[in-house]
């Protein structure tokens, strides 16, 4: 049956091939959707991970801040 979804072929340990069967049982799903459930989940933890670094990088550079009440009362200045 054809599919647009790209088909990899992964190899698993053995704890991990009985996890993945177990929790794929408890949701009542194919153990192939739940684990490109899984890889899912972790690509947006890797996401996460990435901007975070980049947003700690930016505030390490940071040369100064500035309070909430000044930085509304530039926003209103410049509308």
């Amino acid at each position: 049956m054809p599919t647009k979804k790209k088909r990899i072929n992964v190899t698993l340990g053995r704890d991990t091939a009985i996890y993945l069967k177990q929790i794929a049982l408890r949701d009542d799903v194919p153990e192939a959707t739940k684990a490109s459930q899984l890889i899912d989940m972790a690509l947006e933890i890797e996401e996460d991970l990435y901007f975070s670094r980049i947003g700690d990088e930016k505030i390490k550079n940071m040369k100064g801040t500035i309070s909430h009440k000044e930085f509304w009362s530039k926003v209103h200045k410049a509308s």
